[in-house]
């Protein structure tokens, strides 16, 4: 496994693409493996889309009921930001099927948000908003009794994009430590992804529905279109103090990619090299879905170069095919081979995609793996703890905060603060926004100055005794010894800096952890990109017709 030094830089962290124990990929490939159903019960929407529809997702020891309210798009009150209090959808994902009763009381407290309060058995809020010109131009072909041109959508792969995913005690919402051992969406993020989901499900009926009042003629949605679309996603600043928030969930999502790599790695192929073609396969899959991708890129890494490095990375792994065929001697470990003679030769993200694709020749292993992100993120400081000990964790585990510039001028320039207007995180040079309550944590910062007062403290003196004399240090204390050992919990970075790019932390919580693809970039800051691009549907599902290599789909050609 690499170590955190190597791997928790926020440039490092950005590469990292979608794998099988990302949250989206991994609650899809439960749900095919498992045979999930899911009915619409009800869908009482007129043409304007105003109504109720009602789904029951069957998991085969648990049910659950995820009601939509539509709503006529409106440009009023309409923002994808949390200030927003006009959607064209909201929903709920709820467990068992919900009474009337509850269906009207979710109905009323949805659109509260903060002072709303969720029915009992409430896993998740959600809402999303059509991206009208897209939606607007498949209804119209679906209508005229056509398949929509598939060259337009496209460009962002979407019909609906998600603008808020809340649970975990948000609202009244089950806490998901609370959940029983058997329920599948025990582990963490699951909840959110099955709701993201059923919205990509909601947008498709929704489309097939209005086209069919307009017109007698319509036809519904291709199925391999349907597929290809997803449901559309956009992130802020806010994920920078999620990860802040949550450093064991980060800790440990990392540690099973690196797990789950680290098998990968030392898997032997089979005197025929089968798995070695099973490589080629992925990454041909790969290279094709970076060839046809239409979305134009800012900062990121344009995805044509993406594609040149993954050739790269073919012509190795078909040369390592030929030395089986060959039955030459091959070294004992291959793939970690192919990985280290590929380090440095490729951009980063070529070489995370080749990791991600290596991940998918232990299936068991993720899968399991995923099973096990049930993370408990109360923090718990220990009192009789030395100061010795506690200094000692802080030189090892924190030596990169000590490497760091943190006194001149542009390592102090921004500041994390709360938005009046937008009711939402922002960062902003000092000078500009005046006396605000900094947001950011300040790691490094509170690291040195830490280990500064331990130094003057009596080694054997306990960290209670500590605290008494520096109660300023309590909260960075607890952080510390709760983290202890830990390798990858926090980002190896000053995020007050003016060399710091928010957007690499973003990404990695988007494209790493959540899972989707064709993230794009905004002014370094805010990302767009597609969950479920690929998946099978609905449908699929319940006739066993899905496939958990159901990413990097090819443009379907109708």
């Amino acid at each position: 496994m690499r170590p955190a030094s190597e791997l928790m830089t926020p440039d490092r962290l950005a590469a990292i693409q979608p794998s099988r124990v990302s949250a989206s990929r991994a609650l899809m490939n439960q749900a095919v493996r498992e045979r999930w159903k899911i009915e619409c019960t009800r869908f009482e929407i007129d043409d304007r889309a105003r109504g109720t529809a009602l789904y029951i997702v069957d998991t085969g020891n648990y049910r659950f009921s995820f009601p939509v309210y539509s709503f006529e798009p409106s440009p009023e009150g309409r923002t994808g930001r949390i200030i927003g209090r006009a959607w064209d959808m909201m929903g709920a994902l709820i467990e068992g099927e919900i009474t009337s009763e509850d269906l009207e009381t979710t109905r009323r407290e949805l659109p509260k948000l903060y002072e709303g309060r969720a029915t009992p058995g409430t896993l998740t809020w959600c809402r999303s908003n059509r991206s009208a010109r897209f939606f607007d131009f498949a209804l119209d072909a679906l209508a005229s009794g056509r398949q929509p041109d598939v060259a337009p959508l496209g460009k962002t792969c979407y019909l609906m994009r998600n603008t808020g995913l809340d649970g975990n005690g948000t609202f009244g919402t089950r806490t998901f430590l609370t959940l029983e051992a058997d329920h599948p969406l025990r582990w963490s993020l699951s909840a959110q992804m099955l709701s993201a989901y059923m919205m990509r499900v909601f947008a498709e009926d929704l489309l097939n529905h209005l086209a069919r009042l307009r017109s007698p003629q319509a036809v519904s949605m291709a199925p391999e279109l349907a597929r290809y679309l997803g449901v559309g996603n956009g992130s802020a600043l806010g994920l920078m103090l999620f990860v802040n928030n949550h450093p064991r969930l980060i800790d440990r999502w990392i540690f099973i990619r690196e797990e789950a790599l680290a098998h990968a790695k030392m898997l032997v192929p089979q005197p025929d090299g089968n798995e070695v073609n099973d490589l080629i396969a992925l990454l041909r899959k790969a290279i094709r879905f970076r060839r046809e991708d239409r979305v134009v890129y800012e900062a990121f890494t344009k995805s044509d170069i993406v594609a040149d490095n993954l050739e790269i990375a073919l012509r190795e792994a078909e040369e390592l095919r030929s030395r089986y065929a060959r039955r030459e001697a091959v070294t004992a470990l291959p793939f970690a081979e192919l990985c280290e003679t590929l380090q440095g030769r490729i951009h980063d993200e070529a070489l995370e995609t080749l990791h991600s694709l290596l991940i998918e020749l232990v299936p068991e292993v993720a899968d399991r793996l995923v099973q096990t992100l049930i993370v408990d993120e109360e923090p718990t400081l220990r009192p009789e703890m030395t100061v010795r000990r506690l200094r000692d964790i802080v030189r090892n585990d924190y030596a990169w905060a000590f490497n760091l510039d943190l006194v001149s001028e542009r390592s102090q320039r921004y500041v994390w603060y709360k938005s009046q207007t937008a009711e939402e995180p922002r960062r902003g040079p000092r000078e500009e926004v005046g006396d605000v309550v900094n947001l950011g944590l300040d790691l490094p910062r509170l690291i040195v100055r830490l280990d500064a007062d331990l130094s003057t403290a009596d080694p054997a003196m306990s960290v209670a005794r500590f605290l008494l004399a520096n109660p300023s240090h309590r909260a960075i204390v607890t952080r510390v010894q709760a983290l202890a050992g830990l390798p990858y919990h926090s980002v190896h970075s000053d995020i007050m800096s003016e060399d710091f790019v928010p957007a690499h932390i973003t990404r990695l919580l988007n494209v790493g952890i959540h899972g989707i693809d064709k993230a794009r970039d905004f002014l370094n800051r805010n990302l767009r990109g597609v969950l479920f691009h690929g998946a099978p549907t609905a449908h699929d599902l319940a006739n066993g017709d899905g496939d958990t290599q159901w990413f990097y789909p090819a443009e379907p050609a109708i």
